[in-house]
């Protein structure tokens, strides 16, 4: 049996597995380029439902702040920019601990008092009471709201009033975070209002009177007007089984 021999190469034939260009085909790696249009794609949608969710409320404070008649003016100070809540806890008096997030989704009108409660207290108190119900039907949208900012019990006369408030202890630290009262004035002086958002946006002179009382309400039903479809009416009590511990 024959063999055949390998010809010779002559000296410029390349061989295969030499001298060969070699043929790679490249492909570019995913980078900045085309992950870009991704993430930009996710941050604008995060964007847009921000946007959906703040347009109500960006909404009722153009109609309330710049498109009103001339010469109206607010009786609260507006709060410039608005103080959005902080994430602590408060207590309710069924001695539950509760992130302050719940009271979101209502407008909320807020006092600030220790638990015994003195006359200014007793006349905030009042005054919140009145203007939650001067509201009519509007009410359920207004949550009156009493931050206790120690551990003493509440005196027993006060319960029959406090029935359709919603009462909370709150570490005074805490709330230095979110409300402020004007200089020379205490957090006890003034009543709050805070936006369904938990944004606080609007502080209410001191002292309030009848008077005051009357243009507060003013600023009330323009706010709920102007934001007629993006709060909630009612809310559940935080401390259902609850009862305000009186003080004999």
């Amino acid at each position: 049996m024959s063999t055949e021999q390998p010809s010779p190469r002559s000296p410029g034939q390349n061989r295969p597995d030499q001298d060969q260009p070699l043929d790679l085909t490249v492909h570019a790696l995913p980078g900045l380029e085309q992950s870009a249009p991704v993430n930009t794609s996710g941050r604008l949608k995060m964007l847009f439902i921000l946007l959906v969710c703040a347009a109500p409320v960006l909404a009722s404070y153009f109609m309330y702040y710049v498109v009103r008649p001339e010469g109206r003016r607010n009786y609260g100070e507006l709060i410039t920019p608005q103080r959005p809540l902080p994430s602590f806890n408060v207590t309710t008096l069924g001695g539950a601990a509760l992130p302050v997030s719940g009271l979101k989704d209502q407008w909320l009108l807020i006092s600030v008092a220790g638990a015994a409660c003195d006359a200014v207290c007793q006349q905030h108190l009042y005054f919140q009471r009145q203007l939650r119900e001067s509201l009519g039907r509007e009410k359920d949208r207004l949550d009156w709201v009493w931050l206790v900012t120690d551990d003493a019990p509440i005196p027993a006369a006060l319960a029959p009033a406090l029935k359709d408030a919603t009462v909370l202890r709150v570490n005074p630290a805490d709330l230095a975070q979110w409300l402020e009262p004007v200089p020379g004035k205490s957090l006890a002086d003034h009543l709050y209002l805070v936006d369904p958002l938990g944004n606080w946006m609007m502080r209410f002179p001191s002292p309030m009177d009848t008077t005051g009382a009357g243009k507060a309400k003013l600023d009330l039903e323009r706010l709920l007007r102007a934001s007629s479809s993006w709060d909630n009416e009612g809310r559940p009590s935080m401390d259902p089984a609850s009862t305000p511990t009186a003080k004999p």
